[in-house]
């Protein structure tokens, strides 16, 4: 049986560099504290979470450099700043895990992808990683390309 797609469900930003400069360990989902004009901005679209990174400061999880577009129909003092930092909910388990990958292991961990889940709630996906280093990009590189050659081939013996 298919799984009804959920109008509330649906991908907000996605990091699509991030598997590419990164080897990513572990991921997991946190929630994100956000203010009303943020949802709303979000609802219509307008973020970008390319440049961002998660950070454990404090005894907290947080969202850093993380864009979300000011929403057009609010209020001066109702409107958000735009790349302000955000409070990323996990559990504490999670939280001294993640500390003990950045502090202790030398990980970063990078927002894969922002959506909202099933009950409408904005959720980042965050990866727990290592970065690459030129060689190791230049392989994935060479592996996409000659994925894509490989299909391209499969199809033209197919028609031929």
């Amino acid at each position: 049986m298919q799984k009804k797609h959920d109008p509330n469900s649906k991908l907000i930003a996605e990091n699509r560099r991030a598997r590419f400069d990164y080897h990513i360990e572990s991921d997991l989902e946190a929630g994100v504290i956000l203010q009303g004009s943020e949802v709303k901005s979000l609802r219509q679209g307008g973020s970008n979470i390319a440049d961002s990174y998660a950070s454990v400061e404090g005894g907290e999880l947080w969202l850093i450099n993380g864009y979300i577009a000011p929403y057009r129909q609010s209020n001066a003092w109702d409107s958000h700043e735009e790349r302000r930092r955000r409070k990323l909910l996990v559990s504490k388990k999670e939280l001294s895990r993640l500390w003990n990958a950045t502090k202790r292991e030398g990980m970063t961990i990078v927002p894969l992808r922002m959506y909202f889940n099933e009950r409408g709630m904005v959720k980042i996906a965050l990866g727990v990683a290592k970065g690459k280093n030129n060689a190791d990009k230049r392989e994935t590189s060479a592996k996409r390309d000659w994925e894509r050659q490989k299909s391209r081939i499969m199809k033209q013996g197919h028609q031929g």
